[in-house]
Formats: C-alpha cells, sequence, structure tokens
C-alpha cells in the first residue's frame, strides 16, 4: 500500500539534529501536553537544545504542527487513491481501506494521535479537521455503495455503521502498544473479522 512521506524537507540545524528528529520529538511532547500548552521553551528542553536552534528547522510550532498533521493524514489519503480502494466490488474497497488506515494508524500512530485529538483552535487545525472530515465522507460512500450492491445488511442506519466504523478503529491509537502481543496484522484482521462477521461463533 502507498503512503505519503512526510513533506519535511532537507534543512538542517545544530549537529546531530534534523528536520525529521525535532518533528518526530516534537509530536511526542505535543500529545503528552497538549498542543497549546506547549511551548517552545518544552519543545527545547526536550529536544536539548536552545529556542533559537529550532528555528533552524521550522519558522514556528504552527509549523511543527502542519508538518505533523500533513505526515498523518498523507498517509490516510493515499490510503483512498489506491487503485484497491477506487475499483472493485465495494465491501472489498471498504475493506481494503479500513485495513490500510489502520497500518497507517499503527506506522505513524503518534502522528494520527495528534490528529485525532485537535480541537480545531488555529488555522492549521481547522484545514487537517477538513481534510479528516473529507476522508471520513469518503469512507462512508463506501459503506453506503457496499449496503446497496447487497453486499452489507441494509437494515442499520449507514450512518452508524460509519461511525461505530470510525469510533472502533480511532480507539486503537488510545491502547495499542506497538511491539505488544498483537502484531499490525492481526490486528487488522481481528477489526475486519468483527466489523464483517459479528462476535457470534460459528
Amino acid at each position: 500500500m502507498p503512503t505519503a512521506s512526510p513533506q519535511t524537507g532537507n534543512r538542517r540545524g545544530r549537529p546531530g539534529y534534523d528536520q525529521q528528529t525535532v518533528l518526530t520529538i516534537a509530536v511526542d511532547v505535543f500529545n503528552r501536553h497538549g498542543y497549546e500548552a506547549t511551548s517552545m521553551g518544552i519543545l527545547a528542553e526536550n529536544l536539548g537544545i536552545s529556542k533559537s536552534a529550532i528555528y533552524h528547522h521550522v519558522p514556528s510550532k504552527g509549523d511543527l504542527l502542519r508538518l505533523a498533521l500533513d505526515h498523518a493524514l498523507g498517509g490516510l489519503e493515499a490510503v483512498l487513491t489506491d487503485p484497491a480502494a477506487t475499483s472493485g466490488k465495494a465491501d472489498a474497497r471498504l475493506e481494503f481501506v479500513l485495513r490500510g488506515t489502520i497500518a497507517v494508524l499503527i506506522e505513524r500512530l503518534p502522528f494520527v494521535t495528534l490528529l485525532l485529538r485537535l480541537r480545531g483552535n488555529t488555522e492549521v487545525e481547522r484545514g487537517a479537521l477538513e481534510r479528516r472530515r473529507a476522508f471520513d465522507h469518503q469512507v462512508a460512500a463506501l459503506v453506503d455503495a457496499a449496503r446497496t450492491e447487497g453486499s452489507l445488511r441494509s437494515d442499520i442506519d449507514p450512518r452508524t455503521t460509519t461511525r461505530l466504523l470510525f469510533g472502533t478503529i480511532n480507539s486503537i491509537v488510545e491502547w495499542y502498544k506497538p511491539g505488544g502481543a498483537v502484531s499490525p496484522d492481526q490486528l487488522a484482521d481481528d477489526v475486519i473479522t468483527m466489523v464483517f462477521d459479528g462476535l457470534h461463533s460459528t
């Protein structure tokens, strides 16, 4: 599955740090303290460099947020443009998108966690939330298409189905531990089985 790379550029600052390292640490700090509560001073303390050194990598804290959200959203949006998501039966496309979404979530867990915790208080956040809503709407359209073709049951409101799908997948950021007992592939299999087959034993 193709995924987009973070648009981090090639700017370098103090030896030992590049923009990607600064971004990765910043996302961890944003997730621990909250974006609004994180000052450049807190970032500098966690990076072990001065505030002025951070500006060798990015112009502002908002640019760090934009780069982080682009990384999360770019991965999700790439799933929807894959040929497996755009052709074939709707239920197969939906399964592909759900598996791809879980894969991106795990691969870019801190970045997607940050995306899911946005409040929309800045222009950067509002733009990211709009992109996230567009992604959600495309998945909802797949659910509706699968119902129409008869591959998904039609007695459940499609809005309920879509919200439950997103609720299940988005909750992964709160409890999944990479490297734990459940592998990414097993997690995706479990979610797909529960979504499409339910919990009743056969």
